[in-house]
């Protein structure tokens, strides 16, 4: 879900994420190449939270307390026009970001166990991940074949439970912004 994601382990492990699929025309030729959860079955998404809770605590009542805090946000639509980097990470940012920030913070807020990759970073910073791994050279590449493909526009209006069973990744639910 970001570069760092290969050091927190996938194994029964779940993520709340937007799914973006305007995106994967312009997107899905380079992370098939650069990016190591697409075989595993990510599609573009905008990570809110990861890792989130063992898939074992998805019971109704915390599906239903889920449901509530993703329905206090409004839906909203989100633009990516550039590129950003992490060190050895290429990613579309999306723009606003504030509004995925914000469904991030409200999940942290509930279950605050959970704090974003595991507290790695101080910042919260919305991405759609292309490449994971890679030298600067191949991020120049990767980029540089991205900018035709922008802007990309998505209507946000649901964010995804997905579920990851040590080989895949799947969607488990999906919760409707208010």
């Amino acid at each position: 879900m970001t570069g760092n994601d290969s050091s927190i382990s996938q194994v029964a492990q779940s993520g709340l994420v937007v799914t973006v699929p305007e995106a994967e025309p312009a997107v899905r030729a380079w992370r098939d190449r650069l990016d190591p959860s697409v075989p595993s079955g990510m599609p573009a998404h905008v990570t809110v939270l990861f890792p989130f809770l063992p898939e074992g605590r998805f019971d109704g009542d915390t599906l239903a307390a889920i449901a509530e805090v993703i329905g206090r946000h409004k839906a909203f639509e989100a633009r990516f026009e550039g590129c950003g980097r992490f060190p050895g990470v290429l990613y579309l940012a999306p723009e606003p970001a504030a509004p995925f920030r914000a469904l991030t913070e409200a999940v942290v807020d509930r279950w605050p166990e959970t704090p974003p990759f595991g507290g790695q970073f101080a910042e919260i910073v919305p991405h759609l991940t292309i490449a994971q791994g890679q030298d600067d050279t191949v991020l120049d590449e990767a980029e540089a074949g991205l900018r035709d493909g922008l802007p990309i526009v998505t209507r946000v209006a649901s964010v995804d439970l997905m579920v990851h069973d040590g080989s895949r990744w799947r969607q488990r639910a999906s919760f409707a912004l208010g």
